[in-house]
């Protein structure tokens, strides 16, 4: 076993493998749900061999090992808890999870689940828009057939964003996803007149018992919704149908249940309910002088801490339905470059080569939009490298709103993100230049500090 020091140690932590209830990896970290909190050793985390750092939150012990590592040392985790009855993974870790969460926490969760599945389709959209973008800038002309393509490639995802809304609600909530696929595309049907059409004036919507009927393109949370209908219909009919009947008559009364109600009852008022909240938050991001780009930028990378960043998806997705624009790309770069460059400062200030080679290498997943390992490794063991961290998003914040740059799709940030501003070489240097400045004012904010922080974090 390559990963045995760290394993051993892992379990001399948490109060022995047989403590162990559920585990689970993400990207960056090894989560751990415990029997029994109060035996964790809190003050040997930091002793864990190839461990980045540690964090307890919504009842998961979290260690960050990185973006690879993890997977290796969860593998030789399952490896040993599997030769023991009582060590094994024991149940739905995402079912234990929720139980420690609170309602606002589930939401957000709940929100996540059903909108990160969808992300790679959208920006692979966004690619495209950019490649488009390029090859426009780099003077190819594109005649009606070539433009109806690329129109075809990068339209398509999102005007059928609720088909793909509905599948991953359905397929979360624990109905039938083909269902949720086909209740989707009825929301978005040709028979219906094209929501945008009709708020640009060149369609009428239908009118059915007084009420204005317009189709679902772009909605989301109507699509949520419907997706959550469609599962509570789909487990309540199946109480009540007999077993005989049940192929036919349950997926009947769900799909017409449920597009009854999201045209007639829910989907008015949710889409009303929707486009308000979204121009209300898009409204604060837009206040005068860059002030909402400053605050966001500043307060992204703290967002991330709490989980609650994964809702932001939903804003991001409405702002490339509407304007083709994502402006929570790019602001949330600066915020990482921030505390990028306030982490990478620090570190360099460690005395100890091992702490500051081990520092340095908890930042280089930031490169590819990771930050978990840079923040609970680094940022957070001092107030003044954190803070100066969140002023160096601020400043690049301040620069977005001055260059007035924006992305072109979403789901990827920092050098990755790099591709989503290759429709002018003009914004790719914007970019590659809001990156350096919020990285080279948090660095140097941390070097001016260096007495103070170096003391303490040596």
């Amino acid at each position: 076993m390559k990963h045995k020091d760290t394993i051993d140690k892992l379990f001399e932590v948490v109060g022995g493998k047989d403590n162990i209830k559920n585990y689970e990896h993400c990207a960056t970290r090894l989560r751990i749900i415990l029997k029994d909190d109060s035996k964790l050793n809190k003050e040997e985390t930091e002793e864990i061999p190839e461990s980045k750092g540690y964090f307890y939150n919504t009842g998961q012990h979290q260690f960050i090992f990185g973006t690879g590592k993890v997977n290796a040392v969860y593998q030789d985790l399952k490896d040993v808890l599997g030769d023991s009855d009582e060590g094994q993974n024991d149940g739905d870790f995402k079912g234990d999870v929720y139980k420690n969460l609170n309602p606002a926490q589930r939401i957000v969760r709940t929100l996540a689940d059903i909108l990160v599945p969808l992300i790679p389709a959208l920006v692979t959209t966004g690619l495209l828009m950019g490649v488009r973008g390029l090859l426009v800038e780099l003077g190819m002309e594109f005649n009606d057939t070539w433009f109806a393509i690329f129109e075809m490639l990068t339209d398509t995802a999102f005007a059928f964003l609720p088909v793909l809304i509905a599948y991953s609600a359905t397929r979360k909530f624990g109905g039938n996803p083909i269902i949720g696929i086909v209740v989707g595309l009825m929301m978005v049907a040709p028979q219906l007149p094209n929501a945008w059409a009709v708020a640009e004036g060149n369609a009428e919507p239908l009118s059915l018992l007084g009420l204005d009927i317009v189709g679902y393109q772009g909605s989301i949370i109507p699509a949520i919704v419907a997706g959550y209908l469609i599962s509570k219909l789909e487990k309540g009919l199946r109480k009540v149908v007999p077993q005989l009947m049940d192929l036919v008559v349950t997926p009947f009364l769900t799909i017409t249940i449920t597009i009854a109600t999201m045209l007639l009852v829910l989907g008015p008022v949710l889409q009303m309910a929707e486009s308000g909240v979204i121009n209300f938050i898009v409204s604060i991001l837009e206040a005068p002088l860059g002030i909402g780009y400053i605050v966001f930028a500043a307060l992204q990378q703290p967002l991330t801490i709490t989980g609650l960043h994964h809702s932001l998806g939903i804003i991001e997705i409405s702002l490339l339905n509407d304007g083709g624009t994502n402006i929570i790309q790019t602001l949330t770069t600066a915020s990482m470059a921030g505390q990028f460059g306030a982490a990478v400062a620090a570190a360099l200030l460690m005395k100890n080569q091992v702490k500051r080679v081990n520092a340095l290498s908890s930042t280089a997943s930031t490169l590819f939009g990771i930050t978990e390992p840079l923040l609970f490794g680094v940022s957070l063991r001092h107030f003044k490298i954190f803070l100066s961290g969140m002023i160096g998003g601020a400043v690049g914040g301040l620069l977005t709103y001055i260059l007035g740059l924006t992305a072109t799709g979403m789901g990827i940030t920092f050098i990755p993100g790099l591709l989503l501003y290759t429709n002018s070489f003009t914004a790719l240097l914007q970019y590659l230049l809001v990156i350096a400045v919020s990285f080279a004012v948090s660095f140097l904010l941390v070097r001016v500090q260096s007495k103070s922080i170096k003391n303490e974090i040596n």
